[in-house]
């Protein structure tokens, strides 16, 4: 098991940037495929970005893609999101989670564990 602890979040202007990260407990993070996910008032948790164990492989919604980086460092054990070209539609709380049952994971009904979510809020 791995505990996920988020950071990052907080209110940024349109076309800005931030970056979260995401620091695993647990000595086998590098074993866990790691991915982003955001949720909006009133709307599904939507899938983001996700990282496979070695950062090797990665995957993107169409929304990310061009904007937000998933990278990872398992010495730190930590995943980060990097997010450019920020806009209104990117509002929303964002999710990290892991899973070690599978090796890149975008159905965020596969993954084990899950963070807590600092909040990203893009003003116009």
């Amino acid at each position: 098991q791995v505990q996920l602890v988020e950071s990052g979040g907080g209110l940024v202007q349109a076309g800005g940037s931030l970056r979260l990260s995401c620091a695993a407990s647990g000595r086998t993070f590098s074993t866990y495929a790691m991915g982003w996910f955001r949720q909006a008032p009133r709307k599904e948790r939507e899938f983001v970005a996700a990282s496979s164990w070695s950062g090797g492989s990665t995957s993107y919604a169409d929304s990310a893609k061009g904007r937000f980086i998933i990278s990872r460092d398992n010495a730190k054990n930590t995943v980060y999101l990097q997010m450019n070209s920020l806009n209104h539609e990117d509002t929303a709380g964002y999710l990290c989670a892991a899973s070690d049952r599978y090796t890149i994971v975008i159905l965020p009904t596969l993954y084990d564990e899950w963070g807590q979510g600092p909040q990203v809020t893009v003003s116009s």
